[in-house]
């Protein structure tokens, strides 16, 4: 049989066609969201939690705290959510470009018949959320100087009291009594206890910190816990512990984990110390060493006090042997004759340049007569000028018949009214 247009059999459009209704005799058709809404019972059942690989592209995030993004590889791509709960949840921030593992489960949004991923846990592929957590913060904090050597004070060499923030059960606060009484017996501690895991543990770390540099009384500070995963020191990770240890006055050891851990803390801190055990050995001297080194002086200082007094005896002694102290009225002669002799230097000099100075005045004198107008009116020249504005005349034009002009001569002057006036 040959196919009808629109591409299918007779038998096959038969397949397709919908059961009738029993009432009317009519194929009953589903609506479109009843359709939808079998798809997603059937997705949903079926794909309730599945992990899922790609590149995110189109990641916006919204005023309401929700995130929209696609996951997407060469040859598909899928609409994915992350509610506002589990965005504030993340270590890391998403963006375009970035391989992610995404887990989840499948949903359909009914209005536009689309299926989604709803993401309740998301990390970056190829490095777990902690460390891509740890990442982005250390290059933030690096980035505004929380790390530079130049801020970080030295530590006290003799602490009259240390703070220790801590858990008071933990192995840790073990280790750090055990080594700084073991060094320094009669050194005061004070404990400000904090849970060193958990949620709420880098909170309560920060608050402590605060507290130490509130209350005063403490030389130095030790922040740390015993070794553990990196989930277990995660809040020695966290930003609100960095930025207590850069606010703190006192110098802050940080002491977190085994040598091989290194945190955002021991970034951060004045000094770091690989164990707990090591910040007891860097936070006092040995009580033993100390008064060894103090009883090696007591022993020396005698002599050195000798020395100390013989040395400046003989200092005394070259002082007072020497011309200046022995003479110093014949010093002071000497250099009153220096003054003389400097002065009578000097007055021939003074007059050889007062000398020079009144022939070049006397030369300037006679060059500034030679060009004054009196000596012009010597030699039978005059100067004659409108008597009624004084102006110099320079031409007969300037001047109208009958008008009066006055004469200037060497000794005098004349008044004199013009009857004719020529040009030549």
């Amino acid at each position: 049989m040959s196919p009808r247009p629109g591409g299918l059999s007779d038998g096959a459009r038969g397949r397709l066609r919908p059961p009738a209704d029993p009432a009317t005799g009519r194929p009953k058709a589903l609506t479109v969201t009843e359709l939808t809404r079998q798809v997603k019972a059937h997705l949903e059942g079926r794909f309730e939690s599945v992990w899922v690989a790609g590149e995110v592209s189109n990641f916006r995030r919204y005023d309401s705290g929700h995130c929209y993004f696609t996951l997407k590889d060469s040859g598909a791509q899928l609409s994915c959510v992350l509610w506002r709960m589990t965005a504030e949840g993340l270590r890391f921030a998403p963006a375009d470009g970035q391989q992610v593992l995404a887990y989840g489960r499948l949903s359909v949004y009914e209005p536009r018949g689309q299926y989604q991923l709803v993401v309740v846990q998301l990390e970056p592929a190829g490095l777990g959320a902690l460390a891509a957590a740890f990442e982005a913060l250390k290059a933030k904090l690096a980035a505004e100087g929380l790390f530079d050597p130049a801020r970080k004070r030295p530590l006290p060499a003799y602490p009259r009291a240390i703070a220790l923030v801590t858990s008071p059960s933990g192995a840790a606060i073990r280790d750090l009594l055990k080594v700084i009484l073991r060094r320094w017996p009669r050194i005061e501690l004070l404990l400000a206890p904090v849970r060193v895991q958990g949620e709420g543990a880098a909170q309560e770390i920060a608050e402590a910190i605060a507290r130490v540099n509130a209350h005063g009384g403490a030389d130095v500070m030790i922040v740390g816990r015993g070794g553990g995963s990196i989930e277990d020191l995660w809040a020695f990770n966290e930003e609100a512990v960095a930025r207590a240890i850069a606010a703190s006055r006192i110098p802050v050891i940080s002491a977190v984990g085994h040598e091989v851990d290194f945190t955002i803390a021991d970034f951060v801190a004045d000094a770091r110390a690989a164990t707990p055990s090591q910040a007891g050995e860097l936070v006092v001297p040995e009580y033993r060493a100390v008064a060894e080194q103090l009883a090696r002086l007591q022993a020396q200082l005698p002599a050195a006090l000798l020395q100390r007094v013989a040395v400046s005896r003989e200092r005394l002694r070259a002082l007072a042997s020497s011309w200046a102290l022995r003479s110093p009225e014949e010093r002071l002669q000497q250099f009153r004759q220096r003054v003389d002799d400097l002065q009578a230097r000097l007055e021939p000099l003074r007059a050889s340049v007062l000398e020079s100075r009144q022939l070049e005045l006397a030369a300037f004198g006679a060059r500034l007569e030679g060009l004054s107008p009196l000596k012009v009116l010597e030699r039978g020249y005059s100067v004659t000028t409108r008597e009624r504005d004084g102006q110099v005349l320079r031409a007969a034009g300037a001047v109208r018949e009958g008008e009066r002009v006055v004469s200037r001569l060497a000794r005098g002057k004349l008044v004199s009214k013009v009857e004719e006036r020529s040009s030549e």
